[in-house]
C-alpha cells in the first residue's frame, strides 16, 4: 500500500493524511475531524499513537547539504512535524514484547498495510476512552 492509497482510506473515515508521514519506518501524522493531530510511530518493539493540538505541528526547515549557497539556495525544503515540546493530549501504546513477542526492531520493519491496522485500533481505543471521559455520568434521582 502506498501512502496516496492510505491517504484515500484516511478519507473514506474523514480524516486527512499530513506531509511529514512516512511508510518506512511508518510514521503518520493524521489531522481528525476535531482538528487534533494523531501521530503514531512504529519503532522498535513500540507501536505508539499521540493526540496532540493542531497548534503543536512546526514547520521545520531543512538545511541545504553542503550549505554553499553556489550551489544550493541557502533555505532547504520545508517538513511538517511535531513541535519538540509539544505534550500530548492522550497516547495509547502497544508494547510488541508483551502483545507480539517482539525482542529488537520488528515494529520498524512493519509494511504500512500491517501498521495501519494498528493504527485504527489505538485510535479506535483512545477516541472511544475520550468519548467516555467527556460524556456526563447519568444517576437515577427518583422513581415516581
Amino acid at each position: 500500500m502506498k501512502l496516496s492509497s492510505f491517504a484515500d482510506l484516511l478519507a473514506s473515515r474523514g480524516l486527512e493524511l499530513l506531509p511529514g508521514s512516512s511508510a518506512v519506518p511508518v510514521e503518520l501524522l493524521v489531522r481528525l475531524p476535531d482538528r487534533t493531530i494523531a501521530h503514531f510511530t512504529a519503532r522498535g518493539t513500540t507501536l505508539r499513537l499521540r493526540l496532540f493540538a493542531e497548534h503543536a505541528l512546526a514547520n521545520v526547515v531543512i538545511a541545504p547539504e553542503c550549505g554553499c549557497a553556489d550551489h544550493h539556495p541557502q533555505v532547504g525544503p520545508s517538513r511538517l512535524v511535531v513541535g519538540a515540546h509539544a505534550v500530548p493530549l492522550a497516547e495509547r501504546v502497544i508494547d510488541g514484547e508483551l502483545t507480539f513477542g517482539w525482542q529488537h526492531h520488528e515494529a520498524g520493519l512493519l509494511r504500512l498495510p500491517d501498521a495501519a491496522t494498528h493504527f485504527f485500533t489505538l485510535l479506535e481505543n483512545l477516541t472511544r476512552s475520550a468519548a467516555a471521559r467527556t460524556t456526563p455520568a447519568r444517576a437515577l434521582v427518583s422513581v415516581a
